[in-house]
């Protein structure tokens, strides 16, 4: 069973889910779909930034939503109720920081 994020859809190894996170510009889209992209078992990634949520396909029986959201947070960006370490916020340009787009168009 998921919990958290929302599934979409499942069967017996792939799994889609939404997993809510705290990106705010294109430099944010890209650095999560690539983290998540270079992760195993991860199929497919694709972050919609004005809702900032990602839908990620993935095969059940080489990772998790846990593990998601981990390499999410590590990537310096909150998951769900996974909040970003510091160390991948720290690694983070000032534009992909919490509010660092505010204020800008």
């Amino acid at each position: 069973m998921v919990t958290g994020g929302t599934l979409l859809a499942q069967d017996d190894k792939l799994q889609e889910v939404i997993i809510q996170t705290s990106a705010e510009c294109r430099a944010c889209k890209d650095r999560i779909e690539e983290a998540m992209n270079y992760t195993k078992g991860v199929k497919y990634a694709e972050l919609d930034l004005e809702s900032m949520k990602l839908t990620v396909k993935f095969n059940a029986r080489k990772t998790n939503l846990d593990a998601l959201r981990t390499k999410i947070s590590e990537t310096g960006y909150d998951a769900d109720d996974v909040k970003a370490t510091k160390e991948g916020l720290d690694a983070l340009p000032a534009c992909c920081k919490p509010g660092g787009m505010k204020g800008k168009k």
